[in-house]
């Protein structure tokens, strides 16, 4: 099974990566743009998808400063 994992800053924690976005897109063109956060998607074939969660919380993620939603093809999400 196909699983995809959104990982992104805890609410509250500095993003430089998201910060420096949200200060080129003025000077690109693109105004009314705000609150950018940068993350980044895992995605993997899994056979047991029970296990996702002790894999973000083990390896894929920084539980101290991310969070991450899993996203399973006939599942709803499941956020951490």
């Amino acid at each position: 099974m196909r699983a995809r994992v959104l990982i992104r800053p805890k609410a509250g924690i500095l993003d430089p990566q998201g910060q420096t976005v949200e200060r080129a897109l003025p000077a690109l063109g693109f105004e009314g743009v705000s609150h950018v956060h940068v993350g980044r998607l895992v995605e993997l074939d899994v056979e047991d998808p029970s296990q996702l969660d002790s894999m973000c919380e083990q390896l894929l993620t920084n539980p101290l400063i991310e969070d991450y939603e899993i996203q399973l093809p006939e599942h709803e999400p499941s956020a951490a």
